[in-house]
């Protein structure tokens, strides 16, 4: 397993200035508490989402075992009634089900076309906004989503990163949060956004050596808790109770840098993708050569991306 465990620092009453001033430069993980997120971790049962919520349909994840992986894909997307879905996901055993009795929901709320609009609860679910206050922690103009998440106890989400920043704001349940620095990148056996690194308790390391030198940062989230993930900084969720949590995500580069078809806030920025691209084509230019010449050029490549790309300041 991970050799380094680290916990992420808890503070009480954070005031704005505090984090903009002080805590947001330091780019590291921090859990808050005691933000005023107004009465939804009180009013927020399984009775009054069922009823408020109504019989909207949303689109879940449904999977059979409790470690979801979004590379082989071992789930199956759904749709129920808002309502139906609320009760289910807080069940252990399903007198309904779609796979089996034990199965685990998930639902992360979409926009209206999800290929076009972001995730806003304040719009998909316009009588829940009224019990929730987001921390006002950034200018209104770099809000980009809020994301409304259910799931059954248990579930555990893979490890990945977002390319905007993030407060998880934990209002019902708890939960377990293992975050990864950008740095261990190279640790994490990585699939575009994703670690292959499912298992992250007890990892194959015969198949994953490099993981065991990843330093993990760890915390657990209340009702109330809101947990700052910086841009970049991977993340895997376990829900340990049956839990409501909302994601809002803000843009911390200019507009410009984003990918405009993005509404998820995963899509890497316009000028990392495009460095990716010419990445390839020039390891595809390389391929012309012998071997011996191919392996002598690569690595000098990657000294060179070291020497002019690396960070010397960033922890």
């Amino acid at each position: 397993m991970a050799e380094q465990r680290l916990p992420v620092p808890r503070l009480e009453g954070v005031s704005r200035e505090q984090f903009v001033q002080c805590l947001y430069p330091q780019r590291k993980p921090l859990v808050l508490e005691g933000i005023d997120l107004g009465a939804c971790t009180s009013k927020w049962t399984v009775d009054y989402l069922s009823q408020v919520g109504g019989k909207k349909e949303v689109k879940i994840h449904v999977a059979a075992v409790a470690q979801m992986d979004f590379i082989s894909k071992n789930f199956v997307y759904r749709t129920l009634p808002f309502d139906k879905l609320v009760q289910r996901a807080a069940e252990k055993k399903h007198q309904e089900f779609f796979i089996s009795e034990d199965e685990k929901y998930y639902l992360r709320s979409l926009g209206e076309d999800p290929r076009k609009d972001v995730a806003d609860i304040r719009k998909q679910f316009p009588l829940l906004e009224g019990d929730i206050k987001f921390p006002k922690f950034f200018k209104e103009e770099q809000f980009f989503s809020s994301v409304f998440r259910i799931s059954s106890p248990g579930l555990q989400l893979w490890t990945h990163y977002d390319v905007m920043d993030n407060f998880l704001i934990q209002v019902t349940g708890k939960k377990r949060v293992v975050l990864f620095s950008p740095r261990d990148a190279q640790y994490l056996y990585l699939s575009g956004t994703k670690s292959e690194v499912l298992n992250i308790d007890n990892p194959d390391l015969a198949k994953y050596p490099l993981f065991s030198k990843a330093r993990r940062y760890e915390c657990s989230l209340g009702a109330g808790d809101v947990l700052f993930i910086p841009a970049l900084w991977f993340h895997n969720v376990i829900s340990e109770e049956f839990g409501v949590g909302v994601n809002v995500f803000w843009k911390h580069l200019p507009s410009e840098c984003y990918d405009k078809t993005d509404t998820y806030g995963n899509k890497d920025p316009i000028a990392a993708s495009k460095a990716a691209q010419i990445l390839d084509r020039a390891l595809k230019t390389l391929a012309e050569l012998p071997e011996e010449y191919r392996d002598f050029y690569a690595r000098r490549m990657v000294l060179h991306i070291q020497d002019k790309a690396f960070s010397k300041n960033f922890e």
